[in-house]
């Protein structure tokens, strides 16, 4: 009896020994981070950490981009150390004017022109990654000013 006993426990702590050793993959990657303000530059630029997942740097970093753009002007900053409201409050907007921003948002696309990397230095390429994607968090100033001139321009924002 005793013995049995004993045999137990082992086994029992060779199993726990077992199941501790093996790691379970990393989903840190699969997690999708709030894009947060930096700082506000004060010249209708803001800096912001956006953050992007994609097979590659290269798609994540792109991805990074565009998320910092979109989410200026649909959702606004709430994070970080200032906050912005997004510049379109019209219900919807993104889908009544989806043509527009497809081709605004596409690879190659006009969003690229509201992303300035001179402030790319610190915190900037953090890293969270698992098997199959990468996510890259990127510090980036965005014009924001000039994105908010460019809506009007189109007459997609109206003042």
């Amino acid at each position: 009896m005793m013995k049995s006993k004993v045999y137990l426990i082992v086994g029992l702590l060779a199993m726990c020994g077992i199941l501790g050793a093996c790691k379970s993959p990393s989903t840190a990657a699969f997690y999708t981070f709030e894009t947060e303000c930096v700082t506000d530059v004060g010249d209708g630029s803001v800096v912001v950490r956006a953050w992007g997942q994609g097979a590659s740097r290269a798609d994540a970093t792109e991805q990074a981009k565009r998320r910092a753009v979109h989410d200026i002007i649909f959702k606004g900053l709430q994070k970080g150390s200032c906050q912005w409201k997004p510049l379109l409050f019209e219900v919807n907007a993104e889908e009544k004017h989806q043509e527009y921003f497809n081709r605004f948002f596409a690879k190659g696309g006009d969003y690229a022109d509201f992303i300035k990397m001179d402030a790319t230095k610190s915190g900037s390429g953090v890293k969270a990654e698992s098997k199959t994607r990468d996510s890259y968090g990127l510090v980036v100033r965005v014009l924001r000013a000039d994105l908010e001139k460019r809506l009007i321009e189109d007459q997609i924002l109206v003042k």
